[in-house]
C-alpha cells in the first residue's frame, strides 16, 4: 500500500488510478512497458529502465559496469543478459584501455570484493569499441549478436549439477 516511512517514494510509485470508474484507487508504477491488446491481453514490451530480473534478484547492470569501470585497465564496460543453452546468464563486454586486457580472473576478484555473487558476469567478451545506434547509445542486440565471448565463469556448474538444474528447470516448467 506504500513505502513505510518514505511518502515521496509511495507518492512517485503509487499513482492515481486514470481511469473514472476507479477513483479513488491507486496503481503500481513497476517500471515495466505493457501495451494493451485489441483482445484484452496485456503484451510485455520490457523494462523503461535497465533493470534486470534473474534468479529472482533484481540486478542494475550499471552499478556492474561502474564497478568494472574503476578498474585501472578498463575503458568502458557493458552488462547484459545473455540467451545460453542453460539458461538467461549475466554477461560483461570490456573495453580495455589501449595496450592492456585484464583477464576474466582479474575482472572477477576484482567484482567478488565490490558486489554480491550474483552479479558477478558469467560470460566475459572483450571488444575494441561498443557498438553504438544512430542516437548514441550502446546497442545491446547487436553486441549480443557479434560479441566472441571467452567462457564460463570459474565457477560454472559441473556437468552433474547442471544435468540436476536441467531437470529440475523441467519439473518447474
Amino acid at each position: 500500500r506504500e513505502y513505510w516511512r518514505h511518502p515521496e517514494l509511495t507518492a512517485q510509485k503509487f499513482v492515481p488510478h486514470p481511469l473514472p470508474e476507479f477513483a479513488g484507487n491507486r496503481l503500481y508504477r513497476t517500471g515495466d512497458r505493457c501495451r494493451l491488446m485489441a483482445n484484452g491481453e496485456i503484451e510485455y514490451l520490457g523494462r523503461i529502465d535497465d533493470q534486470i530480473k534473474l534468479h529472482g534478484y533484481r540486478i542494475e547492470p550499471g552499478e556492474i559496469e561502474c564497478a568494472l569501470r574503476e578498474h585501472t585497465f578498463v575503458s568502458d564496460a557493458v552488462v547484459f543478459i545473455r540467451e545460453h543453452e542453460n539458461g538467461r546468464q549475466l554477461a560483461a563486454a570490456i573495453v580495455p584501455e589501449v595496450g592492456r586486457s585484464p583477464p576474466a580472473e582479474e575482472l572477477r576478484a576484482w567484482l567478488r570484493v565490490r558486489l554480491p555473487d550474483y552479479m558477478i558476469p558469467v560470460w566475459w567478451t572483450y571488444e575494441q569499441v561498443l557498438p553504438l545506434t544512430s542516437n548514441g547509445k550502446v546497442d545491446r542486440r547487436k553486441l549480443v549478436d557479434r560479441a566472441n565471448f571467452a567462457g564460463r565463469d570459474d565457477g560454472a556448474v559441473s556437468s552433474k549439477n547442471a544435468t540436476l538444474e536441467q531437470e529440475l528447470l523441467a519439473i518447474w516448467r
